[in-house]
């Protein structure tokens, strides 16, 4: 999910449990315009640093421990990244979201989509 700085949802793709967000990654930033891109560890990866080096905007992830040289990263902006968590939090707050009572995919997004606009209009 990519958020705005006010904790508003822009984009919203759905993967399956077993598979990794960091992939989707650019698909997420796609259309996009920040300038800032704020990720945890998972994210950290020469592409998708070059990625949002090439829109413009800087990369503020944290390196990934197993990461030879480590990259420095504004500390005091990686903070703000619990924005994010606490749009997953307010989503969450939808009953059929935290339960994830559909069985299908395209109606668990259809859902998430509607909730999402919901946050919008608050």
């Amino acid at each position: 999910m990519a958020v705005d700085a006010l904790g508003r949802p822009l984009k919203l793709i759905l993967t399956p449990g077993q598979r990794g967000d960091a992939p989707l990654a650019p698909a997420l930033l796609e259309g996009l315009s920040p300038r800032r891109v704020l990720a945890d560890k998972a994210y950290d990866s020469n592409a998708l640093r070059g990625l949002i080096a090439s829109m413009g905007a800087e990369a503020v992830i944290p390196c990934n421990p197993t990461r030879k040289t480590p990259i420095p990263y504004d500390f005091k902006a990686y903070k703000v990244r619990n924005t994010i968590e606490r749009c997953f939090n307010k989503l969450k707050h939808f009953r059929r979201i935290a339960t994830r009572f559909d069985r299908r995919a395209t109606h668990f997004l259809s859902f998430l989509q509607l909730a999402a606009a919901m946050l919008w209009m608050r």
